[in-house]
């Protein structure tokens, strides 16, 4: 059973939501909460595998929660959602450590995947979200340092590059001849050689220290 929180003002949004989760048969909802000092406290105290955020909240926001959730309960995986009008969040939501991003209208039957997915260590964008994130780094790069790159071979580099242009491990191994399950060793590799938690992550490593450029494939 995947257990889950759901932290939005709006209740109901809120109640929507962990209704159409709790009618999942592998999905809990174990706590909801209307602001993000809320959010992190069931974190803390419940250890849910999913939080899912909201970004505008009184008191404490969804970005600062996000970032609170990870250093106190660093096992709790966050999924942002957002709207289009938020455009300019979205970067600093992943900076504060977001696996994930959903528009509020995404269907009922993707936010259930999107939980799965996200709960099984994957990372999620929706697809208008990924497009403004590469939008983002085209109009304002935020250069990181690049010399991380030297502690990837030849073959995590390339697999590197792959998973950075929204490849999956299937896709990754027809490219470079090699099996989806050698793809898998090498990416876990690269997490922890770059410090990061989830391929969202490294693809966002990949990006800032201009590994990938956007509109290059």
């Amino acid at each position: 059973m995947i257990r889950v929180t759901v932290a939005d003002d709006q209740a109901v949004v809120r109640v929507g939501i962990a209704a159409v989760l709790d009618a999942e048969p592998d999905l809990s909802v174990v706590g909801q909460a209307a602001d993000g000092e809320a959010a992190v406290a069931l974190a803390v105290s419940l250890r849910p595998d999913v939080a899912l955020m909201d970004i505008r909240m009184p008191g404490l926001d969804g970005l600062r929660a996000t970032a609170r959730i990870g250093a106190e309960a660093p096992g709790t995986r966050v999924v942002v959602l957002t709207t289009f009008g938020f455009d300019e969040y979205l970067f600093a939501a992943l900076r504060a450590g977001a696996s994930g991003f959903l528009l509020k209208d995404t269907e009922p039957e993707r936010l259930a995947d999107a939980v799965r997915v996200v709960a099984s260590g994957d990372a999620l964008l929706d697809p208008g979200v990924t497009r403004r994130l590469v939008d983002r780094f085209a109009s304002e790069p935020e250069p990181r340092d690049a010399s991380v790159l030297r502690t990837l071979t030849r073959r995590e580099t390339e697999v590197l590059t792959q998973v950075a242009r929204g490849l999956t491990n299937a896709e990754i191994g027809e490219v470079l001849g090699i099996s989806p399950a050698t793809v898998k060793d090498h990416v876990a590799v690269i997490l922890a050689k770059l410090g990061v938690r989830d391929r969202l992550q490294a693809t966002i490593a990949a990006y800032e220290t201009g590994l990938i450029r956007p509109g290059v494939r």
